[in-house]
């Protein structure tokens, strides 16, 4: 369904792509609807910074290869010349957890597949712009962008609280250890490691172990270290 061009401003789009069908297609599918207008359209960062200093877009959707050829300078800029402006990066395969977390930092308001059905883009385009979310392509992603999000709007809290108990428990997550062998190896039940993450997650403001495992590496935890679980050990000795 169409929004209708009375009930909002259009949103002013700019198109960065090296390739050419697809900065066409993404213009013609974004033309079909009232409240999005392609105001121009770049193949280099050099062009998009020029362009966006020109047009002031609201969104700007450009591929992750030039966001890689700026050197992580892009995303400054941009918010330089037009501080309100979104950015979404369009990606050929689904970003690695790393790749994902560094967008986000350098200020990316989304990562969406080139692969994923025409109709995304355009509510991507309208949920970033108008509700002002985060769109990403997959739910660690999410997670990380979410952690990254409160993070820098909230201050972290301290860890001081943390028994050395629970900071060994962290260290254990850190190597992928699941509860079953943290418990094992602690001569504990499940139930009780279930417990302790409970209370780790409530003094330090995170919500799920991914989050717990960010926290850490941001806050540079001192942790105690811990042998490999037994089936990381025997996956190396394949």
């Amino acid at each position: 369904m169409r929004v209708r061009s009375s009930a909002k401003k259009k949103i002013r789009v700019l198109i960065a792509d090296r390739e050419g069908i697809f900065r066409f297609g993404l213009k013609e599918l974004f033309a079909l609807e009232d409240d999005l207008r392609v105001v121009a359209q770049a193949h280099a960062s050099s062009q998009v910074i020029e362009l966006t200093k020109s047009l002031r877009p609201e969104l700007v959707f450009v591929q992750a290869e030039i966001v890689s050829e700026a050197g992580g300078n892009l995303f400054s800029e941009l918010r330089r010349q037009v501080p309100k402006c979104k950015i979404v990066v369009t990606a050929s395969g689904v970003p690695t957890d790393e790749q994902g977390m560094r967008f986000v930092q350098l200020g990316a308001s989304g990562i969406i597949l080139k692969s994923v059905e025409p109709s995304l883009f355009i509510k991507c385009a309208r949920k970033v712009v108008w509700e002002d979310e985060v769109w990403l392509p997959h739910k660690q992603v999410t997670s990380m962008a979410k952690f990254v999000e409160t993070s820098a709007s909230k201050p972290l809290r301290p860890v001081e609280t943390l028994t050395q108990r629970e900071k060994t428990i962290i260290s254990y997550l850190m190597q992928g250890w699941r509860n079953r062998e943290i418990a094992q190896q602690l001569t504990i039940t499940e139930q009780t490691v279930k417990n302790h993450l409970r209370s780790i997650y409530d003094k330090v403001g995170v919500s799920d172990r991914l989050e717990l495992v960010l926290y850490a590496i941001h806050q540079k935890l001192l942790l105690p270290s811990v042998q490999p679980s037994q089936d990381q050990a025997s996956a190396k000795a394949q």
